[in-house]
């Protein structure tokens, strides 16, 4: 996590390390050795006033749900007063929203698609941690007028990658062009293909996410 003191930055917001520098304890390793993969489902900002994307964190999350296998938790950015610009001493929102992707073994980002990238707010977001990204992978979930956001995952996969993240191959990519059902809670909106690409996504990030729980368990991930 950032700490708004003086020295070297990684460019993403942390501080650097050097191979084998200690680390705040938990950040790369998680505690409990079983039990549901533990997902935190970031909802990164919004592509219009008529947009409601924590409704398709819902649907995901029914979806996750029905597996038995994902224990999933949204992270709604909105929730979470994170300053444009960072203050000398991390606030209580940032250690909060830090804390969540700590205690997190992957993510899913719901993102829209903004000028053929995603929005400023998420990139302050994921800028603000560091180490509690580390060894864990990343799915997305996309959305946009006209276009299914693949820019916008597209440039995230790059984000990811500098963060030491897995991203997974599938994501989940909604096309609003042929409808005015904007983010139901259920509906036409989430066609079959939908649902099979969510399944998609989830089979991808459990195999990754348990297989990195183990190897965090064994062997502390150093950046």
């Amino acid at each position: 996590m950032y700490n708004g003191e003086s020295g070297g930055t990684d460019g993403t917001g942390g501080t650097s390390r050097a191979p084998g520098a200690s680390r705040a304890p938990g950040a790369s390793r998680t505690s409990g050795a079983s039990g549901p993969l533990r997902v935190a489902c970031v909802v990164g900002g919004s592509a219009g006033a008529d947009c409601g994307p924590p409704a398709v964190a819902r649907w995901l999350d029914g979806l996750a749900g029905e597996r038995g296998d994902v224990a999933l938790s949204v992270l709604d950015l909105a929730d979470y007063d994170i300053p444009a610009r960072y203050p000398e001493h991390p606030t209580g929102p940032m250690h909060s929203f830090t804390a969540e992707l700590a205690s997190a073994e992957g993510f899913v980002v719901v993102t829209p698609e903004c000028n053929r990238s995603f929005p400023a707010e998420l990139k302050l977001a994921i800028d603000v941690c560091y180490d509690e990204w580390h060894a864990k992978p990343v799915g997305f979930v996309s959305y946009g007028f006209g276009c299914d956001g693949v820019h916008a995952v597209e440039a995230l996969r790059s984000v990811f990658t500098e963060l030491h993240t897995v991203t997974v191959r599938d994501s989940v990519g909604i096309d609003l062009r042929f409808t005015d059902e904007k983010f139901p809670a259920g509906g036409s909106l989430y066609t079959d293909g939908l649902v099979r690409a969510a399944g998609a996504l989830l089979d991808q990030l459990t195999w990754w996410g348990l297989a990195l729980r183990e190897a965090r368990a064994a062997r502390p991930y150093v950046a």
